[in-house]
């Protein structure tokens, strides 16, 4: 599933080419795509068709449109969900869900292959620029809002696993699966490891290491395994060449060579070092 650092490309890109540039006709080709817009695709196409995106902005992997007149295209890609430019009349995806054609030309394509992302019309939240239903999320490392300290303290506060806590998104958006793992690697810590037998100065250098993981990631355009993931422009990204945890099982670790090993976590995958990262003891139970 993309993360903060493939959506940000995302969003970066919708800004460029659709920002000013009004919705000239909206076509569902698949009603799943726009499931969770409870009035239905027709009154989906009516709220956007005429419509002026005014900005795109986006929280953890959450992004969306601003439009003229209040309302927001609120987009989730899911597990493969992809926002695609491309010039009116070039053939079709295989997997195109809906096509927005835009008045320069062009047009948005929403392209998913699994069908997990979703579209939706929403309206504005406790603030006007978030929309309602992603009041709810928190804010990501990268945002200008975000306070270090009070995640540290609500980090410790907690009493559940380090990597679940990484995860959970009323707690910091935009970490997932891939960009969790390779904090932890960085920090040495065991994604099984108590939030709550954390240093405040662990808690530091692990929210350091997230943000410098998805910095790193940003920079090169995110992380892409099975081509699923691109950019508007269809472009994959690179950073998998710098992974130094996720997906690498039994390969060494750059840093002490032990093989990187693999444990079931939450219907997913953890990779860590053995070595660099000791898991916590299980406690006995009666």
């Amino acid at each position: 599933m993309p993360e903060l650092p493939e959506v940000e490309v995302v969003r970066r890109g919708l800004a460029a080419h659709t920002v000013g540039r009004a919705v000239s006709g909206v076509e569902v080709l698949h009603p799943r795509a726009v499931r969770r817009h409870a009035p239905g695709a027709a009154d989906f196409a009516a709220r956007l068709e005429g419509r002026t995106p005014t900005a795109v902005l986006r929280r953890g992997k959450y992004l969306w449109l601003a439009l003229d007149g209040g309302d927001m295209l609120l987009a989730h890609l899911g597990m493969s969900g992809q926002m695609l430019i491309q010039p009116q009349g070039k053939p079709d995806e295989k997997h195109l869900r809906v096509r927005l054609p835009l008045s320069d030309g062009n047009e948005l394509r929403f392209v998913d292959q699994r069908t997990f992302g979703h579209l939706m019309v929403d309206v504005p939240g406790v603030r006007a620029d978030v929309p309602a239903s992603v009041d709810h999320i928190a804010l990501d490392p990268l945002d200008a809002g975000f306070v270090p300290e009070t995640f540290v303290r609500a980090l410790r506060a907690k009493d559940t696993e380090v990597k679940r806590a990484l995860l959970d998104q009323s707690l910091i958006s935009g970490v997932g699966n891939i960009y969790a793992d390779e904090a932890l690697w960085r920090s040495r810590l065991h994604g099984r490891r108590n939030t709550r037998t954390l240093t405040r100065a662990q808690g530091e250098e692990l929210l350091g290491h997230v943000s410098g993981v998805m910095t790193e990631a940003l920079e090169v355009g995110g992380t892409t395994f099975d081509g699923l993931y691109v950019n508007v422009n269809g472009e994959s990204g690179y950073f998998a060449r710098g992974l130094n945890a996720y997906g690498r099982e039994d390969r060494p670790c750059r840093r002490c060579d032990a093989p990187i090993v693999r444990e079931a976590f939450m219907n997913r995958s953890s990779y860590s070092c053995p070595t660099c990262q000791r898991p916590p003891r299980r406690t006995r139970t009666a």
